[in-house]
């Protein structure tokens, strides 16, 4: 029987599958609609806005929530076309610099925070993330940096990301229960553990940076 964590990725992975062909095919619709000029509007250019965006989410989400294996690999064009989506028309920036070929594993750990980073910026800002590899220092790794005017990092999920991975203090009976809207902290520390990982975090003004 499989653990919990994998189980909860292949339930991602189902959702997604089943769900990337219904709106893409809707896509594929708006866009030839959208080709015969007296059919177009304002309310079909947002139906089309809409449908992208959800596209790219639901692609972001493959592989976040997803389940990912040592020998799978993800194309930097894939992920980058992912992000470029999701950034179109909003308040947050995405930049990704990473080498061309990448462990499937790396990115969905990398999209988990960037979730994570998402939720510290309310109000929009920039996350990078950079592969170390492609910075200039060759040491191996990844830099996740969030960056805005006004960050707001909740404490109860942040300092999760401690040396312990969020594990029970003593006297502690369980661990702190995680909301809908923070599981990806949650799916992040199991994936940090499952994996062996230590993560580094750096809080300053304006700025929250995540490295492992």
């Amino acid at each position: 029987m499989q653990n919990k964590t994998d189980l909860a990725a292949l339930i991602g992975s189902r959702i997604c599958h089943d769900l990337i062909s219904p709106i893409g095919a809707i896509g594929n619709g708006v866009e030839l609609m959208m080709m015969d000029r007296a059919a177009a509007s304002p309310e079909l250019a947002l139906i089309a806005e809409s449908v992208e965006s959800a596209n790219a989410r639901i692609r972001f989400f493959r592989v976040a929530f997803g389940l990912a294996s040592a020998d799978q690999r993800i194309a930097r064009s894939e992920v980058t076309g992912i992000l470029s989506a999701m950034s179109r028309g909003g308040r947050l920036k995405l930049d990704w610099s990473s080498d061309t070929d990448l462990d499937r594993r790396d990115v969905k750990l990398a999209f988990l925070l960037l979730q994570c980073l998402e939720s510290a910026l309310p109000y929009g800002g920039t996350i990078r993330a950079v592969q170390n590899s492609a910075a200039q220092d060759g040491t191996g790794g990844w830099q996740i940096t969030a960056e805005a005017a006004r960050t707001r990092a909740d404490p109860r999920y942040w300092d999760m990301f401690g040396p312990d991975l969020g594990a029970p203090q003593a006297g502690e009976s369980e661990e702190l229960p995680i909301p809908a809207s923070h599981v990806q902290f949650a799916l992040a520390i199991a994936e940090l553990r499952a994996r062996g990982l230590t993560i580094s975090r750096e809080n300053g003004e304006g700025v929250i940076r995540l490295g492992w």
